[in-house]
């Protein structure tokens, strides 16, 4: 039985990777693997395990799997209302100027995508990111980097605030790195942006023109704004002091919204709730399908194998290995396995780690959800034309991770 559910976990990465391939949903195959191969468990009991033993075993993978979920449905609730309204692409678009000339432009675009992908999620920073360039007059090779590089800054953005980035908030929530840890992460992942923002534009000498015109911000979206930014940051504060739970404090903020909105929208006769449906669910039920399976691999001992990298090798290199390993297999599951292996390593260790799973699926463009989306809508981005960018992104990589590595152990020394 052993040997079947790692077949099945295979199956289902394999199902993950070649996604657009075979056009059926990755959230559909892991849902559906992840839930067979705790059914088998009960069904075929292994090493003398009882049902009241599986059941324990169920409930505790259960345990973790909710506290993600609910955090990610009240963050991604907020977002689904704001980005409906028009919201983020309205405040970019106040932010661009009439003319820039193209090198400012990238630095600038740069900082944006990293920025907005700390507070929402990727696939909206990088919705708003892609429309901002899908407009501009400008040749192939210009518009592909500008492509590469919103794919880097927004996987980048993530990586020091557990709003921005799952793979942080699941390394967050098992305690092996804390709030006030996280915020080191900034500097070395906002320098690699702007290593590749020098690295693309380089040859970039011409005048950027912008048609902007952006509509008014409705004072209802700016309240609903304002209590979404309010609850990141009481997150934060209050797990950094009092160790509550982000899940908990963020289900609040949820709260708060839906009591504002609804006097705010007692007139136009709507209510906030109907948001909650214009959440990805695709995302989540393929968080759920992943964890399923990460969590019976650890039961049958699959997972302790995995240590055997940082065997073979130093801990900071295995990590860097693991984090470039993650454009091939979803970061995800990768992040998820290694927390279930229990691997025995610092805080400066994990830090480097939270940095490698989140950007290290920058190196191919079917790496992250961010490079998924920019292909499917940048007509010059592609398989191979994003692999002619290698070299830049590889360096940019390096630069962020072994600061983030050397920064880390020098100040937590």
């Amino acid at each position: 039985m052993t040997s079947i559910i790692i077949i099945l976990a295979i199956c289902a990465l394999l199902l993950v990777v070649f996604e657009e391939v075979i056009h059926v949903n990755k959230a559909k195959s892991t849902l559906f693997i992840g839930t067979l191969c705790w059914l088998l468990a009960y069904l075929f009991p292994m090493h003398g395990a009882t049902p009241k033993l599986i059941t324990e075993q169920l409930n505790e993978n259960l345990l973790e799997i909710a506290t993600l979920w609910l955090f990610l449905m009240a963050a991604m609730t907020f977002v689904a209302y704001l980005n409906s309204k028009g919201f983020i692409s309205n405040l970019v678009q106040r932010l661009l100027p009439k003319q820039m000339h193209e090198r400012k432009f990238m630095f600038l675009l740069g900082a944006s995508a990293f920025v907005f992908s700390s507070f929402a999620d990727n696939v909206t920073a990088t919705l708003v990111s892609v429309a901002v360039i899908a407009s501009l007059e400008v040749p192939t090779r210009q518009r592909l980097k500008y492509a590469t590089l919103i794919i880097f800054a927004v996987n980048s953005g993530g990586v020091s605030l557990i709003t921005g980035d799952v793979t942080t908030l699941m390394i967050f929530l098992e305690g092996k790195v804390t709030i006030a840890n996280l915020l080191l992460l900034i500097l070395p992942s906002l320098t690699a942006v702007l290593v590749l923002a020098h690295l693309l534009s380089r040859k970039m000498k011409g005048q950027l023109t912008f048609d902007t015109n952006p509509k008014p911000i409705e004072r209802n979206d700016k309240i609903i704004a304002g209590v979404f930014l309010t609850t990141i940051f009481a997150t934060l504060f209050f797990n950094a002091f009092f160790q509550i739970p982000p899940v908990l404090t963020f289900l609040f903020g949820l709260s708060c919204m839906f009591l504002i909105a609804q006097y705010l929208m007692r007139k136009a006769n709507q209510s906030i709730l109907n948001y909650i449906r214009e959440i990805e669910f695709d995302t989540l039920l393929f968080f759920l399908g992943v964890l399923l399976i990460v969590g019976m691999l650890k039961e049958i001992g699959v997972l302790n194998k995995l240590t055997n990298i940082y065997q073979l090798m130093d801990t900071s290199v295995a990590n860097y290995v693991l984090g470039m390993l993650s454009a091939v297999l979803d970061n995800v599951p990768l992040t998820a396995a290694l927390l279930k292996a229990e691997i025995d390593m610092n805080i400066s260790d994990w830090l480097a780690l939270t940095y490698a799973t989140g950007v290290g699926g920058s190196m191919l463009v079917i790496g992250s959800a961010a490079g998924i989306i920019a292909m499917s809508k940048v007509k010059e981005l592609n398989f191979i034309s994003y692999l002619s960018m290698a070299g830049y992104l590889l360096v940019a990589y390096s630069v962020g991770y072994w600061l983030s590595y050397y920064l880390t152990n020098f100040i937590l020394a």
